[in-house]
């Protein structure tokens, strides 16, 4: 069934409310490598309950839908849907426990083509219940590999963000971070339990070899390696952060971050060395100098 695009525009995504506790704090850390050096203490304060505090990051997955399109008669196709571009801006400190509410709209639908896929563009607002105060927005880009060719508006001639630019020069800093090969079976416990992240036959029939990192994963982990390496692991200096996804990533693979650094602007780009990769591509980063 192909898409439907003037009822997949009119679809209200559900209002989101999710309450936090220290523990969903410390288990998304870990599920995106915080911990791995038990003597780190500036690790510590992402993972441990005293004096514990939110990984930038962890905006991603405040007021999370899920998959809202595959609850709804949209005509999309889930075992073929990837993550496509992802970005957070902080406007206030975020939370490690309280109730904070998603609400998450469609911006766009654009069709790139019969056999390109098509991809959805959303917003999403995260809001402190009980002050209603704005905490960070959200923007998102899911690709829909198999769902192109539905008449829509067309990718090539509909506005769209231009791409952030990387420089041509050198790196000005780089950092290797390695993954866990259970990454994927942790990191779904912090919301997405799509199964292309669990189950290898699933993962098959989407063609990849084995289940996948989750999108969300690579990107924070690149976002780790952002708060170390130019924040010094103080996450008030973390502004914002957005990427485009460019190629899966396997559990336990590493993930080489690499950097420019100018002003308060960062560059950034994650490969998988041993494969020769690059899987996030076009990072922009603010940071607080």
């Amino acid at each position: 069934m192909a898409i439907q695009y003037e009822k997949l525009m009119k679809c209200d995504i559900p209002l989101i409310e999710q309450t936090l506790t220290p523990r969903d704090t410390m288990l998304y850390a870990l599920g995106v490598g915080l911990g791995a050096d038990p003597m780190d203490e500036q690790q510590l304060q992402y993972v441990y309950e005293k004096n514990l505090k939110a990984l930038p990051t962890m905006a991603i997955v405040l007021g999370y839908p899920g998959p809202w399109h595959a609850t709804m008669d949209t005509g999309i196709t889930r075992s073929h849907v990837v993550h496509g571009e992802q970005g957070f801006v902080i406007h206030k400190p975020l939370p490690v426990d309280g109730v904070v509410t998603g609400k998450t709209r469609l911006k766009a639908v654009l069709d790139k083509g019969a056999d390109k896929g098509a991809l959805l563009l959303t917003e999403c607002e995260v809001r402190s219940k009980a002050s209603g105060e704005l905490i960070c927005t959200l923007n998102s880009t899911t690709f829909c590999r198999k769902d192109g060719g539905f008449g829509g508006p067309s990718s090539t001639t509909a506005p769209q963000k231009p791409l952030h630019a990387i420089p041509e020069r050198a790196p000005d800093k780089v950092c290797d971070i390695a993954t866990l090969p259970q990454a994927a079976l942790i990191y779904r416990l912090s919301g997405d339990y799509n199964p292309l992240h669990a189950e290898p036959a699933y993962a098959a029939r989407a063609g990849y070899k084995q289940p996948i990192l989750h999108g969300r994963a690579t990107f924070s982990v690149a976002g780790h390696a952002l708060l170390k390496t130019c924040c010094g692991y103080d996450a008030a200096k973390f502004n914002s952060m957005e990427g485009r996804f460019s190629s899966p990533v396997y559990p336990g693979e590493t993930i080489r971050t690499e950097m420019w650094i100018d002003g308060s602007v960062v560059t950034f780009r994650a490969t998988v060395p041993t494969r020769n990769v690059t899987v996030l591509n076009n990072g922009r980063a603010e940071i607080t100098q």
